[in-house]
Parts: structure tokens; sequence; C-alpha cells
């Protein structure tokens, strides 16, 4: 595996990050990924010289499960060999009326308990999980910019924001000369590109490296979907299991007539390349030109990770990354329907 700047970092990480979310998470009361199988995943996703991991504070069940999880993992490893990013925002503590959103209480308060669950004294990149709208962002960036300070956090990251809030935060560290949101973390996939062209418009002109989440559009671009109705993009066949077969949001997010489209391309160019639908999704965005683009993948499974690390072997012509680009617009130059 290559590796790559974070942005306009210092640091260098793994071309594909490996994201926790399903860490100790219960679906339906059913456990998806327990600590044995965590660290299976993990060991497979080092084997593979993958170092940038990807945690938030909420993720499992009870909140920091999977920091817990990455902890004990770590406990036998060298800790400066691996990239470390989580989140803070959602709320944490329910009896707590501070125990949520991004002010300077529940920041400071939050940064102990990760470092603690993941045995750590610093941590690489700190990401504000969403905008906190009930918090003057002056004060949100000010406690971060204070992490950076006494050396608990190097770097700084913005998760699922509107271009215009990730720009006003931007100027409000430039001109109070805070620490500055370094790296972004969007929804973003080949079959969803233009929904969010104005913040990766901003991560380009102000050189964020981008980390997109879901960038298989929750399995969607793996291929094993198929569609049940040609008039309908919504109907879709999924595999039993699947999340497609019980995920209320996967209709909503990620079926379209845009990425059915953008599926039929990347199954003819995965075609001609020898490789899997997944493995090709993800090197479109790995070689995205205008900024540097990371996608964190979180796979199920040891053999559905080691596919998708496959993707870092991948060679996509110029010609065959724009066919997948341009499947997204009609003949007529208009943009296929969500």
């Amino acid at each position: 595996m290559d590796y790559r700047q974070l942005g306009a970092t210092g640091t260098r990480v793994s071309e594909l990050c490996f994201g926790t979310w399903r860490f100790g998470r219960r679906t339906g009361g059913v456990l998806e990924t327990d600590e044995t199988a965590a660290h299976e995943l993990l060991d497979a996703f080092a084997a593979g010289g993958g170092t940038f991991i990807d945690t938030a504070n909420i993720y499992g069940e009870p909140n920091g499960t999977s920091e817990e999880y990455i902890g004990d993992w770590l406990e036998t490893r060298e800790r400066d060999r691996y990239v470390l990013a989580s989140k803070v925002y959602f709320e944490f503590d329910e009896a707590n009326p501070n125990g949520s959103g991004l002010s300077r209480t529940h920041i400071r308060d939050q940064i102990e308990g990760t470092l603690d669950r993941l045995g750590t004294d610093y941590l690489d990149l700190y990401y504000v999980h969403r905008w906190d709208e009930h918090t003057p962002i002056e004060e949100t960036l000010s406690a971060l910019d204070g992490l950076v300070e006494d050396g608990r956090v190097n770097y700084l990251g913005a998760s699922t924001m509107a271009a215009w809030q990730l720009t006003k935060a931007l100027w409000t560290s430039d001109v109070n000369d805070y620490a500055r949101f370094d790296v972004t973390q969007p929804l973003f996939h080949a079959g969803y590109y233009e929904d969010v062209e104005p913040y990766l418009d901003v991560a380009a002109d102000q050189d964020l490296a981008v980390c997109p989440y879901s960038p298989l559009a929750g399995g969607f671009l793996t291929g094993k979907y198929t569609r049940a109705d040609p008039e309908d993009p919504k109907s879709v066949r999924a595999p039993d299991g699947s999340r497609g077969s019980f995920d209320e949001r996967f209709e909503r997010f990620y079926l379209s007539e845009r990425g059915w489209k953008v599926l039929e391309t990347v199954r003819e160019v995965a075609d001609e390349l020898d490789a899997t639908p997944a493995q090709v999704a993800l090197r479109w965005l790995m070689d995205q030109e205008a900024f540097t683009c990371v996608p964190i993948v979180g796979a199920r499974t040891v053999n559905q990770l080691e596919e998708n690390l496959g993707a870092t072997a991948v060679s996509m012509s110029e010609a065959q990354h724009d066919r997948i680009t341009d499947a997204r617009y009609r003949e007529d130059g208009r943009r296929w329907g969500h």
C-alpha cells in the first residue's frame, strides 16, 4: 500500500482508512462486530499496510465501545505507527445537560474519555461530528485550538456540514489564529458526487484532505444489488442480510437513477481491469485530482476488507475514470435525478 500526505499536514497516511463504526454496534439486538472480530479486522488492515483508523466516541453500545476495542488492540503495538481519528458532538451521556454538542465543556470532557479508552495520550485527528447550531463557532474552535496547543490533538477535522459552515469555520480560525480544519469527512461516492460539489470545492481550494464515509454507497457500488424495475430506481433486489434488505436509509441515500447509471459503468470498468466493482469505486475516489482523497472502508469480514484493500493495486486510466464521472449525466448534459 502507498502512503500520501493528509492534505496540507505533514502526516502521511495509508491510501485507505479503516472505519470502525460497526465495532460493538447492535442492529436489531444483534452484535455486528465483537472484540475478537474487531481485532481480526484490525490485524488484517495492518497486515495490508493500513495505518489510518477512524472511530468516534459514540460508536458501539454502550458509547465508547469501539474506542475501547481499538485501545485494547493497540496495547501490543507501537502507537506511533498508527494515525488515529475520533469525533465529538453527539450525545454521550443522556443524563448530562452538557453531554452533547460542541461546547468547551463537552469537548474537554470527551477528549479525556476518548484518550483513556484508546489508551493513548494524544489523538492524531479530532473531528467535529456535526455542526452545532447552539454553540458559537468561536467557542468550539477556541476549545479545539487549546487541545492542539497542549498536545492532546495533532490535527482537526470536520465531518458532515454545509459548504458555508465549513467556510465560516475556516475563516474564523484564520482571523483568530486558531488551528484550522485540515481534513473533511463528507458522504461522497461515485453516484453521489454532485450533491456535495460546493463542499468539495472548498476542500480543493483550501487544500483540505477529503476522507469520504460510505464510499461504496452502503454496499450498493459493490454490485451485489440488481434493479427490479427499469421504471423505478428505488426498486431493488437485495441479498438476504444485506444492508439494502433492512435499512430504510439505504433507499433514501443510495438508490437513484444516477446511482444505477454509475454502477453499470463501474461494472464495465471492473470487467476491463479484472477487478471487482468495489475496488473500482474506491479507486475512482482515490484518484481524485483536486484534493487528497482517502476513502473510509468499513468491512464486516476479513474477506471483504482484503477485497477493499485490493483497490490499492488497481490502476485505472484517465479515460476509464472519466467514463464513471460522465455516467452521472444524461446525453444533454443534465444530471440524472436522485
